[in-house]
């Protein structure tokens, strides 16, 4: 199984862990079931046994599972109403081929099941527990939606950088100059982008928000970084023409202007940026 790294959320002082599998959520009913008891396998089990969790179980694999054997499903029906009759996550997997359950037997046992399934089994537990474990639920969406806009960020500042830097090496860096030299070029045509763009050098703005972590770049707006990566490009076929530092820093800003009002009245851009707040 190929897993992000779990996330946690906390519901009535009860740790529940959260992760992706195939851009799917599945929750562990491990620790929605400890809510109740610590037996917690033991009502994994049980619910199992239930008919009418045997039902919806088939339901939903039926509309979202095109390789799940409904054959091996109809006799584990027929048996629900037997007291004899047990279930486990592994035979269930195993016998029907379903998809909404991930499982480990075993000392270190788990079992997480798809969100749709976990809802309902939270139900099952306790309504209060359902409708708390909804709201955060959704508290760790946001902070997942939160996390992409950052990432997003990052990305537009990086669409060509690679394409302005070799710019930069290729026509305004001799050969003989240090490395430490080499990087004062680089920081030196960065902080031509951040005039144009900002009005104001990385080591101003560093000087100005002393109490902030990161960098100017790290506090831009989506329209602003989507403008900085479009002068990264023009500024490298500026610096390929030639054009004096100045030249460069007049037309930048300018374009920087023109990119501005265009995009603050670009509604697409709007909702990207909204997602953040």
């Amino acid at each position: 199984m190929i897993m992000v790294e779990k996330q946690q959320v906390k519901v009535l002082w009860t740790e529940i862990s959260v992760l992706k599998f195939q851009e799917d959520d599945y929750v562990s009913l491990t620790d929605i079931a400890k809510y109740k008891w610590n037996k917690s396998d033991l009502i994994v089990q049980n619910r199992m046994r239930n008919r009418n969790t045997i039902e919806f179980l088939w339901l939903w694999e039926r509309l979202n599972n095109q390789n799940f054997k409904p054959t091996e499903f109809e006799g584990f029906r027929k048996e629900a109403w037997l007291n004899a009759f047990l279930m486990s996550p592994k035979k269930w997997i195993e016998s029907t081929n379903a998809i909404w359950i991930l499982s480990k037997s075993g000392k270190c046992w788990w079992t997480f099941a798809h969100k749709d399934i976990a809802l309902e089994f939270a139900n099952r537990i306790s309504v209060e527990f359902k409708l708390y474990f909804i709201k955060e639920f959704q508290r760790l969406k946001e902070q997942e939606i939160k996390a992409l806009d950052w990432n997003v960020k990052r990305f537009l500042t990086k669409v060509n950088y690679k394409i302005h830097t070799d710019a930069i090496k290729e026509n305004l860096i001799p050969k003989e100059l240090s490395e430490y030299e080499i990087n004062l070029v680089y920081a030196n045509e960065a902080d031509i982008l951040n005039k144009a763009l900002f009005w104001i050098t990385a080591k101003e703005w560093r000087y100005q928000n002393t109490s902030k972590k990161w960098n100017i770049r790290d506090y831009a707006t989506i329209e602003q970084l989507i403008i900085l990566a479009n002068l990264e490009s023009i500024n490298a076929e500026f610096i390929t023409t030639w054009y004096s530092q100045s030249q460069r820093l007049k037309s930048l800003n300018r374009t920087a202007i023109s990119q501005m009002k265009s995009l603050l009245n670009f509604g697409v851009v709007k909702k990207i940026s909204n997602m953040s707040k």
